[in-house]
């Protein structure tokens, strides 16, 4: 069997999601690079693998739950086990503008369809490829989920003052779909933890990316760095928790 740790990435292809495949190809991990278009996956897998790494693209649309039982299949018949799954495929519904200018999820007038296509993705995706996943990180002697949120699904974050002074835009959609995804982090944690698997939410923070038209005062490489760490945790690593760059984050 190989020796070296198997990771699952989706979203993997740009942004934070290509930064966290390829610090944990860094590491000696074979990547799976997740990614909806072919090509683009394949590019992202090539390009790590001419910086040294381990790294394949494989075809995965979160909101379509048959490739992640593809992918899976895949997994299972090349390499037996899964080590560390990062659930990082999400967008933002605003069609990638910068903060302030995100006005389309404003509670009050914000499309039924937005909500639907967030959630579909962020929430609903975190929860078929975990599923799909997880008879594989059972083989595992050291499973490792992160579920990748946002400072933005912090109930506690979001009414503060502090957030409320920086000036943005209310979101019924990204907003709440990062909360929910701290919530599914904590219910998988408590079902997970008698199998020894970690299950934790990482806030990247704000990191220029596609999704803030690279407005975002971070790199990916940044963010990325929060969910290596809780992928890469030891035996007695927290589970069921919500981390930042410096710690624990409030719910």
């Amino acid at each position: 069997m190989d020796e070296r740790k198997i990771a699952l990435v989706t979203g993997a292809n740009k942004g934070i999601g290509r930064a966290i495949a390829g610090q944990l190809a860094a590491l000696g991990m074979t990547v799976l690079v997740g990614a909806r278009d072919d090509r683009l996956g394949e590019e992202a897998a090539a390009a790590l693998r001419a910086e040294g790494g381990d790294a394949h693209a494989v075809t995965l649309d979160v909101t379509d739950a048959a490739t992640a039982r593809s992918v899976a299949e895949l997994i299972d018949e090349r390499y037996g086990r899964l080590d560390v799954l990062v659930n990082n495929a999400g967008i933002s519904g605003s069609g990638g503008v910068a903060p302030q200018e995100a006005t389309n999820q404003i509670p009050s007038g914000v499309d039924i369809d937005t909500v639907r296509a967030v959630f579909e993705t962020n929430v609903l995706g975190v929860i078929a490829v975990t599923n799909a996943m997880l008879p594989l990180l059972r083989r595992s002697a050291a499973p490792r989920v992160v579920n990748v949120s946002s400072h933005a699904g912090s109930l506690t974050v979001m009414s503060s003052e502090q957030w409320r002074a920086a000036g943005l835009p209310q979101s019924a959609a990204y907003a709440p779909s990062k909360s929910a995804v701290n919530a599914l982090t904590v219910q998988y944690a408590d079902e997970l933890r008698k199998d020894g698997i970690l299950v934790n939410a990482a806030a990247p923070g704000f990191c220029a990316t596609d999704a803030n038209a690279h407005t975002g005062t971070l790199t990916p490489a940044d963010g990325a760095a929060v969910a290596v760490g809780l992928a890469t945790l030891g035996a007695d690593g927290p589970t069921g928790g919500f981390f930042g760059a410096d710690g624990p984050l409030p719910w």
